[in-house]
C-alpha cells in the first residue's frame, strides 16, 4: 500500500492564528497585511511577542480557532482506503522552544477526535519534514515536498500564492487548490 504523508496546519485545517492575534493585540489585521509571511504572529510587536507566546502556547486552545478545510476530512477518510495515511505536522517554534512543547498534546486530541479511523502510530510530530519518507507529500510549505516522495503536492495557502506555477514546475510540484483537487488527482475509481 503507497503511504501519504499530509500536513495538518493550512492543509486540513486553517485559519486561527490570524483571529489569535487579532484577540491578543486587539487590532483587525487582514491576510493582506501579512505580504506573504509564513509566520503570522510576525506582525506581533517584538516588545509583547514573550507574552504573546505565553498566551499562544500555555493559555488558550489553538485549536478552538481552527477551521476544517472543506472536504478535507471526507476526503482524508476516502484516501485511507486506498492508502497508508501519515499525518506529520511541526510544532518547534524556535522563539519558545519550551512552551512550544504544549502544541504536541493539542494536535494529537484534535487528530484523535477528526480522523479517528487513522492510527496514533501515524500521527509524527516534527519540523523535519524531508525524514519521512512516502510515496506521496500534500503539505503548504515547499521545504516539507522537497526529499524522499516521488508525488508533490502544495496545498494552496495564504503564504504560499506568490509562487509561480514555473517555480513549481522544476521542482516537479504540483498546486492543489481544494481537497476536490486532491481526490481527483489520488482517488481512481
Amino acid at each position: 500500500m503507497k503511504k501519504i504523508m499530509i500536513d495538518l496546519d493550512d492543509t486540513i485545517t486553517y485559519g486561527g492564528y490570524l483571529d489569535i492575534v487579532n484577540n491578543y493585540l486587539q487590532t483587525n489585521y487582514t491576510y493582506k497585511d501579512l505580504n506573504y509571511n509564513y509566520w503570522v504572529d510576525d506582525i506581533v510587536p517584538q516588545d509583547k511577542l514573550p507574552n504573546y507566546l505565553k498566551y499562544l502556547y500555555n493559555e488558550i486552545n489553538f485549536y478552538d480557532y481552527i477551521k476544517i478545510s472543506e472536504n478535507a476530512l471526507e476526503t482524508i477518510k476516502e484516501l485511507s482506503k486506498y492508502y497508508e495515511i501519515i499525518i506529520c505536522s511541526s510544532y518547534i517554534d524556535s522563539r519558545d522552544y519550551e512552551n512550544c512543547i504544549n502544541l504536541v498534546s493539542l494536535k494529537y486530541k484534535w487528530l484523535r477526535q477528526n480522523l479517528p479511523f487513522i492510527k496514533p502510530e501515524n500521527f509524527v510530530f516534527t519540523n523535519n519534514k524531508s525524514v519521512i519518507k512516502t510515496d506521496i507529500k500534500i503539505d503548504d510549505r515547499v521545504s516539507n515536498l522537497t526529499e524522499n516522495t516521488e508525488l508533490k503536492l502544495l496545498f494552496t495557502a495564504y503564504h504560499n500564492k506568490n509562487i509561480s506555477e514555473s517555480e513549481l514546475k522544476q521542482q516537479n510540484i504540483i498546486r492543489v487548490n481544494s481537497w476536490k483537487d486532491i481526490a481527483h488527482l489520488l482517488i481512481k475509481d
